[in-house]
């Protein structure tokens, strides 16, 4: 399926014509294109791929790749690994991209998790408040603006639970799973948290 594109117009720089091109609304992985307001592609409201898409920087594809067969499947894996390890570098700094929506969200999660794994069984009035206070400047300043719209919107009709940590984890564990569907993601059984973000899970599970 080829990517949705609008027709946007905007004049030349000599003032005196206007110049159309395609601004695409799907991105390669099947997802909508998040833009901020200034009409450009948001870097992290978007997955790699698809800003890369927006940008310019990566070739129209046919969305659905070809699998790749399980012949060649352990060499992939193998390049892959491999380019991943030996990037490019600058100034002896590998040339990494800067994250994207999908790497965001991932160590976003991990540490609001693990903030709650550390948060006091027993919190006093101040720590309470201070967590409520987090969340919600948190909710604010999160670099992806789209997302933090959504978080907010959860946040007035999910109000934090604060009282003690298994509370505010299994908090964290909801709005989590709220994106997870909202993204055909699995729910996480919210009562197991502590066994995947606190303590660990036995040796028999």
């Amino acid at each position: 399926m080829s990517a949705t594109m609008t027709t946007v117009v905007e004049p030349s720089k000599a003032g005196d014509r206007t110049e159309t091109h395609a601004k695409p609304e799907i991105g390669l992985t099947g997802r909508k294109i998040v833009y901020d307001k200034d009409g450009k592609p948001c870097r992290t409201c978007n997955t790699l791929l698809d800003f890369q898409f927006a940008t310019g920087k990566a070739p129209i594809a046919n969305k659905k790749a070809e699998e790749p067969s399980s012949s060649t499947t352990a060499t992939t894996t193998t390049t892959t690994n491999t380019t991943q390890q030996h990037k490019p570098k600058m100034g002896g700094y590998a040339k990494d991209d800067p994250p994207d929506v999908a790497v965001l969200g991932r160590s976003t999660w991990t540490l609001l998790h693990s903030i709650a794994a550390t948060y006091p069984e027993t919190p006093s009035n101040k720590q309470q408040q201070d967590m409520k206070q987090f969340i919600n400047l948190f909710s604010g300043i999160y670099p992806c603006w789209f997302c933090a719209e959504d978080f907010q919107k959860y946040i007035k009709k999910n109000e934090p639970k604060v009282a003690n940590q298994d509370q505010l984890g299994k908090w964290f564990c909801e709005a989590h799973n709220d994106v997870n569907i909202k993204l055909g993601k699995p729910k996480f059984n919210c009562d197991l948290w502590k066994k995947r973000w606190k303590d660990g899970w036995d040796d028999e599970e």
